[in-house]
């Protein structure tokens, strides 16, 4: 039977969700990040989750737990964020040598829950957050919107869809990710060297020493060959901010537009679809030694608001008033 309930996981107020054989627990506390994310009969756990997690831990560091949703993401150059009407200086809060603006403020706000339900085919929760002037960052970017984030669990895995409206009179800019954390190994009783990860990508999106681009953009080279060809081990390497522009692959001869991570002695994948909205992926695995890695699936480059490229290629989009914005994502095993 599916159900949905209010609960805690570890201290940490959730909406749990269990359906089609999946549980998941959506902390609406903090950023509505899914602390959890596991399939009951094949003994997955799709995403980085310990235990001993308190609600403290995760807020602390809640870029690298769960699956957090992130606004705006990834890095603008010394806080700078041009849009077509405005010129917002938001905080710098990434060290010298890099001197940016990282990860916004979604992942770590409290958010409201609208509905929860289960039926026969699904279980569901809604949340939101509005943002206004009673944010603290406000002061930096003074556009009023709402985020609502809608999860659905069934035997179709989880689906992730955000909706950005916006509220104010001004252009908002619209650059989302997820800085999706993966657990490695994600099977119980599994090795992490025996994982494989596949990304379908294009071009290679070059970086500076402050982790912003070039605006160049490069063939594949073979190291990078390995995420097209599902060669990569996604650990015990060191991959830092590895940024391409994304492509569909195949997925059992179909046509699929994601990333694919299989455990190869057993053959277990999860797979993990987004969106055409979702024009960009970035690779980073906190140095490989960490137990996770996290394939970044992003609507806009870094920086793309400020850089010399037009928006059909970094992706970048603004939304005019009342107007609103809306990309998926899936996560099932097979």
């Amino acid at each position: 039977m599916n159900t949905t309930q209010q609960t805690t996981l570890n201290g940490t107020p959730c909406i749990m969700l269990s359906a089609g054989g999946y549980e998941a627990y959506i902390a609406y506390e903090i950023g509505s990040n899914v602390i959890r994310l596991r399939d009951v009969k094949n003994n997955i756990d799709v995403f980085r989750y310990s235990p001993d997690n308190t609600a403290e831990t995760l807020m602390q560091s809640a870029e690298v737990w769960g699956l957090p949703t992130l606004y705006l993401p990834n890095r603008f150059a010394d806080g700078i964020l041009k849009t077509s009407d405005a010129v917002y200086q938001l905080p710098v809060n990434e060290a010298e040598p890099y001197h940016n603006h990282i990860h916004g403020f979604l992942h770590k706000r409290v958010h409201t829950v609208i509905s929860h339900h289960a039926d026969e085919n699904c279980a569901v929760v809604k949340t939101a957050y509005d943002y206004d002037e009673k944010d603290p960052f406000f002061q930096y970017l003074p556009l009023r919107f709402r985020v609502e984030l809608t999860f659905t669990l069934s035997e179709y895995g989880l689906e992730h869809k955000i909706a950005m409206i916006n509220l104010s009179e001004k252009a908002l800019p619209i650059s989302i990710a997820t800085h999706t954390t993966i657990q490695a190994p994600f099977l119980d009783g599994a090795k992490p060297e025996d994982m494989r990860l596949m990304v379908p990508i294009g071009k290679r999106c070059e970086l500076n020493e402050r982790c912003l681009p070039t605006e160049r953009l490069l063939d594949l080279k073979l190291s990078d060959l390995e995420y097209k060809n599902g060669t990569k081990c996604p650990v015990l390497q060191n991959l830092d901010n590895d940024m391409y522009q994304a492509e569909a692959g195949k997925l059992d001869g179909q046509d699929f537009y994601g990333a694919i991570v299989e455990d190869e002695p057993s053959g277990r994948k999860i797979c993990y679809e987004v969106s055409p909205e979702y024009k960009f992926w970035i690779i980073w695995n906190d140095k490989g030694f960490n137990g996770y890695f996290c394939p970044e699936p992003m609507t806009a480059m870094i920086d793309a608001p400020n850089l010399n490229l037009p928006p059909e290629v970094t992706g970048y989009q603004e939304l005019k008033p009342h107007c609103a914005f809306e990309a998926n994502q899936r996560f099932f095993t097979v």
